[in-house]
């Protein structure tokens, strides 16, 4: 049996280019949600009502209907209306719309749970509702919501797999060629779960470095399995 696992040897930088392209694709899409989810977090709460009925259409088409279907939408029915493009951005475009929905509501949560009376305070003080909002709210919101963030940007990851369904070249993509060329069913596949945990743990730590340096007191995260933007887990905690 050993020699079948030599035999995926010659295929390791095959599946190193495949894990980076994983990466790019779950990083630039994230980015991409990040600012959708933001935005429309922004618009729900705003005074005009057209931006308001945009923001909950797009959460409640996006979020009650399959991110696969959304991904074919975006590569095979964009290019009716003109908009060619190839898997790589069409997937990072699919997935950042997707999980922008889902971060909407994460934000408006986070803004949400920040005391109005705070803000209030600020008012009577004379600072300007942008000044209150990037000093005051913003910084609040965002500790709050962190541990969702740094979820969703799992899941993300672990969602990149339904990339393969347009011919990306990401890890699952590129185990099904390797798989159709060796027949090593076990071997393959579990080298490609392997890299999967690898990158979502090395995605955990960096999360959890960063929420115990950019917040007081320090946001841990830990992540535990659960399905698409399902159980996993990120706590709080500690003292600065």
């Amino acid at each position: 049996m050993s020699y079948q696992w030599l035999t995926l040897i010659s295929y390791f930088d095959v599946f190193l280019t495949a894990a980076w392209v994983t990466l790019q694709v779950t990083v630039l899409a994230f980015i991409l949600a990040m600012a959708l989810g933001l935005l429309t977090a922004l618009a729900r709460s705003c005074r005009f009502s057209v931006l308001r009925f945009i923001a909950v259409a797009y959460v409640e088409i996006i979020r009650n209907t399959p991110v696969l279907l959304q991904i074919f939408i975006v590569f095979f029915g964009l290019p009716s209306l003109g908009l060619t493009m190839g898997a790589w951005t069409a997937g990072i475009i699919a997935l950042g719309v997707n999980v922008g929905a889902y971060l909407a509501e994460v934000f408006r949560a986070g803004i949400q749970s920040v005391p109005r009376g705070q803000q209030e305070a600020a008012m009577i003080l004379g600072i300007g509702r942008r000044d209150i909002f990037l000093q005051v709210v913003l910084p609040q919101a965002a500790r709050a919501v962190y541990p969702a963030i740094i979820n969703n940007l799992i899941q993300l990851l672990l969602g990149t797999s339904l990339l393969s369904a347009i011919a990306l070249p990401e890890l699952t993509g590129t185990a099904t060629v390797i798989n159709a060329r060796t027949l090593l069913y076990i071997q393959t596949f579990t080298v490609t779960l392997a890299a999967y945990l690898i990158l979502s743990n090395a995605l955990v730590w960096i999360g959890g470095f960063l929420g115990r340096h950019l917040f007081t007191p320090p946001v841990t995260a830990i992540k535990k399995s659960g399905p698409w933007f399902g159980r996993n887990k990120v706590k709080s905690g500690g003292t600065a």
